[in-house]
């Protein structure tokens, strides 16, 4: 038998997908084909539903570069379920424009779902009962740390033309509070619009979660170590940045340079001033993380490494070349979250540079780390903790990830010795090398397995999400209705079965816990 992981618990897999990327009109969202794909899973014995951060993203569409780290994406509401509980009314708000069945186009689905937004606001405004109303307060009030913030910065973005907070008048910028009151009353109903979409996203989003936690599945989240300068959270938190007077980064995040970019990657994110957050316990943090796990099981922290150390760069500079490591908070952070939360139910994404430092933190904390099948190849180091013989029982492991190609794309750029390496390593021969990959990663000792929805489908390179340091052309992906067969789901849960991975079981109503 497998050895079991103390943090992880019983083996068990599961599947990598954004709701953007499910079918529908225009976008994925959190409607039927939502609920369809959580019956997929649970009959392909997939236990875990892992995901990109949920938060509000702009026309862009990257949820690593996001208007909030708290606010849920718009962009998600399924406009058939507001009208199905009657809290939508406008067939037109109902039609999207016409748009391509494959690819997302954010703008597009940017329009029309502000035009959901504002037709179900119109249908609250005018008929909402007594109970909508009250439920609607009553989550205003108990979200309103982080919602006023967020509400009234949409409507000023919105009232200066979705310019950058930095270019609003300056007693906007500063948040003077004389300026800040005026707008509130100048701007009450789009305040309120924006509030009642988050409420709306919250509703169609527990009712999706707890659908999936009913029968077995657990939804893994992501929380990014950065924030967007053109953030409610930067806007609303200058003092907790490292900004100008101007309310600009004096330096901003980034990775050096290394084998796989000579000017490294300028990420361009403001940074914190940990040393203000570390006086007041980490409370920024402990709201946003309070705020993720109310929808979300599991956290996948990006950049793990930046809590230890972080790359930082002068803002004046184009490229990640000139800059200097600089300490994080360490092991003073984790305890703050632990004293507020218990037990952390939280994976490393321990990637890229890493030091032993890094690993000592990780390993203190007893933190699950991630192993990339994609990148076991390549190199003669037999201690690459990549390579499948390597993993260890409390290890997460992925064929790849949102950043890498999928797994038939990365076969078909593979240099020779990779690909003797991963047919010797595999077995794999002449067989399909998307499954000889899954394969290996459900065979290994890692106690979590989890495969991007491209590799079970067996797409090529033109499935990936997203590609680092390339600009345009990201976050698009979606599968078609109909490709999640009976079929495929039988096939994936039989190497469920065949590598002694648990399949989904009921979870536990909150409260109900032993």
């Amino acid at each position: 038998m497998p050895e079991e992981s103390a943090t992880i618990g019983e083996r068990a897999s599961g599947i990598l997908l954004h709701p953007t990327s499910l079918p529908g009109p225009g976008i994925g969202d959190l409607g039927e084909q939502a609920f369809r794909f959580v019956d997929w899973l649970a009959s392909a014995g997939q236990a875990l539903w892992q995901l990109l951060p949920l938060v509000a993203v702009n026309e862009g569409g990257s949820p690593y570069n996001a208007l909030s780290a708290f606010a849920g994406n718009p962009m998600l509401l399924s406009p058939s379920e507001l009208a199905l509980h009657g809290l939508l009314a406008d067939e037109d708000a109902l039609a999207p424009p016409e748009m391509d069945d494959d690819d997302v186009d954010f703008p597009a689905v940017a329009r029309w779902k502000d035009q959901v937004v504002r037709a179900a606001y119109a249908v609250y405004r005018e008929d909402a009962d007594d109970e909508l109303r009250e439920d609607f307060a009553g989550y205003r009030h108990e979200h309103r740390a982080w919602l006023d913030d967020w509400a009234l910065f949409m409507a000023l973005r919105e009232a200066h033309g979705g310019r950058e907070w930095t270019a609003w008048p300056d007693p906007l910028r500063r948040r003077e509070a004389e300026a800040l009151e005026a707008a509130r009353t100048e701007h009450a109903d789009a305040i309120e619009r924006h509030a009642y979409a988050q409420y709306l996203f919250d509703l169609q989003w527990t009712a999706l979660r707890g659908y999936a936690n009913g029968l077995g599945i657990r939804v893994v989240g992501d929380v990014p170590i950065f924030v967007a300068q053109d953030s409610a959270d930067v806007w609303a938190n200058q003092e907790l940045f490292e900004l100008n007077d101007a309310g600009l980064p004096l330096a901003v995040s980034g990775v050096p340079p290394d084998y796989f970019s000579k000017t490294g990657q300028r990420w361009g994110n403001p940074l914190y001033r940990w040393d203000l957050m570390m006086r007041d316990g980490f409370a920024w943090w402990i709201a946003r993380f309070r705020r993720t796990m109310e929808m979300v099981d599991i956290v996948r922290i990006d950049h793990f490494r930046g809590f230890e150390s972080y790359w930082a760069v002068p803002a004046k500079e184009e490229t990640a070349i000139n800059g200097d490591w600089r300490p994080g908070p360490g092991r003073a952070f984790f305890e703050a979250l632990r004293g507020a939360f218990g037990s952390l139910p939280v994976i490393a994404e321990d990637l890229g540079i890493i030091t032993a430092e890094v690993e000592k933190l990780r390993d203190d904390l007893e933190l699950p780390g991630m192993r990339v099948l994609q990148f076991a190849f390549g190199g003669d180091d037999p201690t690459n903790p990549h390579l499948p013989s390597n993993y260890i029982a409390n290890s997460v492991a992925y064929t790849g990830t949102h950043d890498n190609d999928t797994a038939l794309g990365w076969y078909a750029d593979a240099g020779r010795e990779e690909r003797a390496a991963l047919d010797d390593m595999a077995g794999a021969g002449e067989r399909e090398m998307n499954w000889a990959m899954i394969d290996t990663v459900l065979r290994s000792r890692a106690g979590w397995a989890i495969m991007p929805l491209q590799d079970v489908l067996g797409l090529g390179g033109q499935a990936r999400m997203n590609t680092p340091g390339v600009a345009e052309g990201n976050w698009a992906w979606r599968f078609r209705d109909g490709d999640l067969t009976p079929k495929l789901a039988e096939r994936l849960f039989s190497r469920v079965v065949a590598t002694e991975r648990q399949p989904p079981v009921p979870l536990p109503e909150p409260g109900d816990e032993e």
